[in-house]
This record gives structure tokens, C-alpha cells and sequence, in this order.
């Protein structure tokens, strides 16, 4: 609500209204006389965040029966917790401190006071030049919408590319999206050192042996996220932990058998939505003597840049790592009509299944709307309906989600073996 999601789509949707202000000429239009007002942008992130505050209200809570505590709590005990000095007493509990921000330890940086999604929904004056240190999603989110909304971006990655976790292929489509917005993407380099601690900074960054200096205004970090296990009493309580996390298994327990973790303190997924089925697993595991496990959760995600990238399942890679043998399908968006007419051709679709069946593994999607159509996929994978029923699956002409089931008709034709067609041109012979 506050420094995640809710905020940053707020941002993400102004951005994206710019974008489509940028090709207007290829749709037919002609705009004149609209500049992005960052300063109005954030006072309606800030309103709608406040709309949305009731479902996370103090009040809501107390109303269904909840007891609030505001206040730092720790464990005193493996069955108690303090509250801003008053002790509680619990049967069952779970932590859900979630996680904040990575801060490199990089000299200079700290000082240099950088943004991080703590504190970059509080700006109210943009930027004019913006360093953004990691290429994962947040930096790719964030990069380009400040970017379209009027600042000059520069992308740090260490690595190769950005969104390291992501198809190769697909990443790149996402960057030259980037690049297209005003996006300055550096790949292979990483920040050695930060001077300047007031209104201008100097980024010293090495690329590839080669000494480069940047100059900004502001620096934000999206380089990862650090669980909160830090004044929390956990070794009080008898909770085992790591920098990584609390460690629980797969039931999400923790080492004391009274306490459960849920959410960015126990989990590789560091999603919203992925912490919500982590705490409903938590909750039944608790209280009502479930064995629900985390690791049958089968938990998509999606990069909410423009064009979007959402992911479920295996990637060929981790297949291959698996050991399994897999087919892809694949639907280019420039084949796709609905994709024609919008004019946003630049991606695809593209599902992975058992070699041996239509059983689907994993998917990718680069599209607008990629977050919306993994869903389907995820529901297929979730219920085991495979590739070829999805064939069957009438979809609404035009829609990009017709995409998918054009994947089911290639999975089915795939079934015209030679024997196959031998014996259907028999039949149509006899049947004349």
C-alpha cells in the first residue's frame, strides 16, 4: 500500500499514458501541448493510496475482531512478545516483517542519501538526472516511467542484461523498450563509489575495466531486497535464521513449532501476491491443523513495464538444469491481429510443455498485457488442463488472449504423425 505496488502502478499508469501521447502519430492522431506535471502525478498516487488505505486500516482490523498493537514488537520467549513494554502472551504465531531495500555497500552511497521504494513515492519534484542501480524489476519499472515522465535515466546493471531471471529474448525486447523511453541502459558495470552528498553526485562506475563517471541529481537503489529479521528477539523466541530469512519448512514453520513465517521474511517469491498465498498457507497450517505445502504453490509473476513480461512455471533453462525434456510453442504478437491493430506487435507468447504430452511446464508472455494473460496459464497448470484442450477454449475475436489458444491449435497439429495423416486420408477417401 504504501512504499510497494499500489504506489509504483500509480506512477507506472501516468508514465504509460505518456507513452502512448509519444506514438500518437501512428495511430492517426495529432497531440499538442501535453507535458507530463510530476509534481500533480504524485499528489494522485498519493489520493489513490489514500483511497485504497481502508482495506489495510487499523480500524477495518478492529472491526472484524482483530486486537492492534502498533509499536516495534519483539520475542521475549518462545511463547511471549513485547509491544512497546506490554507483554503478550501467544499459542500460535507468525512473522510477516517483510523485507526493505538492499543498500550496497558502496563508499560514498549512504551519504549520498539514495531513493529506495521507501521513499521515492515521497518526491514531489522530479529528478532531472537519475542514476537507478539495478536492472531487476523495480529498476526496469521505475527507470523507464521516470524516464517517459521527463527525467534523464541512466540503468546500472552488473550483469549482461536486464531482468537476469527472465528468458533471454524477452529481456531484451523489455530493453529496448527501455532505451526507446530515454532510458540509458549500462549493462556490465557497477558502481564503485559515490561523492556528493547535496544536490549533485558524482557516480564513479566501472565498465569493464574502464573508469566512467555520471553525474545526477538522485540515485535510486533496486538492487534487491533484505529480509526484516534484525529487533525481532528471534533467538528470545527460538526462531533459527540467516540474512536471507527466517528459516522455515515447508509447512512454514520455523524451528520453534508455535511460530510460522509468511511473506519476504521466509520466501525466494518477493511478490505481494505471492506473500498472501504464503500467509493463507500459514493460517491453516496454525490454526487448523492443515499440511498445506509452499512448494505446491505455483506462483506466476510479471514485470510491469511497457511492454509487460510475466513468467510462470519452468524456463528452458531450469528445465534443462531439471533434467526435463520439453517442447515450446510459440506465438509472435506481429502475427496476432488484435496485436496488429493495437500496434504493439513487439513480443510474444510462448508456452513450454512435456516433451512426451500437452502437459504445460512454464510460460513466458512479452505483451501490454502480459500480467493479465499469464493468469490463464497459471489456471491451466494449476488444474493440469494441457495445451491441446486449450484449442477447444472458444476465445473473443479480437483479443490478444487468442494468442493462447492458437498455441493449443499447434500443439494439436503436432498430433499429424504420418500414420496419422496416412489413415485420415483413408478415411476421406472411403468417406466421399
Amino acid at each position: 500500500l504504501n512504499v510497494g505496488c499500489v504506489p509504483s502502478k500509480g506512477i507506472l499508469r501516468s508514465a504509460k499514458f505518456v507513452g502512448e501521447l509519444a506514438r500518437a502519430g501512428d495511430l492517426g492522431m495529432v497531440v499538442a501541448g501535453v507535458q507530463p506535471d510530476f509534481a500533480k502525478v504524485m499528489q494522485r498516487v498519493r489520493r489513490l493510496r489514500a483511497e485504497i488505505s481502508p482495506n489495510d486500516s487499523v480500524e477495518r482490523f478492529s472491526k472484524l475482531g482483530v486486537d492492534v498493537y502498533l509499536g516495534q514488537g519483539k520475542f521475549v520467549s518462545p511463547t511471549e512478545l513485547e509491544v512497546d513494554g506490554r507483554r503478550l502472551r501467544f499459542s500460535k504465531a507468525i512473522i510477516a516483517t517483510g523485507a526493505r531495500a538492499h543498500v550496497p555497500a558502496v563508499a560514498g552511497l549512504s551519504e549520498a542519501r539514495p531513493l529506495t521504494n521507501e521513499n521515492v513515492f515521497n518526491l514531489t519534484e522530479l529528478p532531472g538526472r537519475l542514476a537507478v542501480l539495478g536492472g531487476g524489476p523495480i529498476g526496469a519499472e521505475l527507470s523507464q516511467a521516470f524516464a517517459r515522465l521527463g527525467s534523464t535515466v541512466t540503468l546500472v546493471e552488473k550483469g549482461k542484461r536486464i531482468l537476469p531471471r527472465e528468458e533471454e529474448d524477452a529481456a531484451l525486447i523489455v530493453q529496448r523498450s527501455l532505451e526507446r523511453s530515454g532510458v540509458n541502459v549500462w549493462t556490465e558495470s557497477s558502481l564503485q563509489s559515490v561523492d556528493g552528498a547535496g544536490h549533485e553526485k558524482r557516480l564513479t562506475i566501472d565498465q569493464g575495466g574502464k573508469q566512467t563517471n555520471l553525474v545526477v541529481d538522485a540515485i535510486l537503489i533496486g538492487a534487491g531486497r533484505v529480509p526484516n529479521v534484525e529487533g525481532l528477539g528471534l533467538e528470545d523466541a527460538g526462531v533459527t535464521y540467516t540474512r536471507d530469512g527466517v528459516i522455515v519448512d515447508d509447512f512454514l514453520r520455523t524451528s520453534n513449532r508455535r511460530v510460522f513465517a509468511a511473506g519476504d521474511i521466509a520466501s525466494k517469491y518477493k511478490f505481494t501476491h505471492a506473500a498472501d498465498a504464503l500467509a493463507r498457507i500459514a493460517i491453516r497450517n496454525a490454526l487448523f491443523l492443515g499440511r498445506s505445502r509452499a512448494s505446491k504453490l505455483l506462483v506466476p509473476w510479471c514485470t510491469y513495464t511497457d511492454p509487460e513480461l510475466a513468467h510462470v512455471g519452468l524456463s528452458p533453462t531450469e528445465a534443462d538444469q531439471a533434467g526435463r525434456k520439453i517442447r515450446t510453442f510459440e506465438q509472435r504478437l506481429e502475427d496476432l491481429d488484435r496485436a496488429i491493430l493495437d500496434g504493439e506487435t513487439d513480443g510474444f507468447i510462448r508456452i513450454h510443455t512435456d516433451a512426451n504430452s500437452d502437459q504445460i511446464v512454464g510460460a513466458t508472455i512479452v505483451a501490454r498485457h502480459a500480467g493479465d494473460l499469464i493468469g490463464e496459464i497459471t489456471l491451466a497448470m494449476k488444474a493440469k488442463v494441457g495445451l491441446g484442450k486449450i484449442a477447444s477454449v472458444i476465445h473473443p475475436y479480437p483479443t490478444q488472449a487468442e494468442g493462447i489458444r492458437r498455441l493449443g491449435d499447434a500443439f494439436n497439429r503436432t498430433r499429424l504423425t504420418p500414420l496419422v495423416a496416412k489413415l485420415f486420408r483413408g478415411w476421406l477417401a472411403w468417406n466421399r
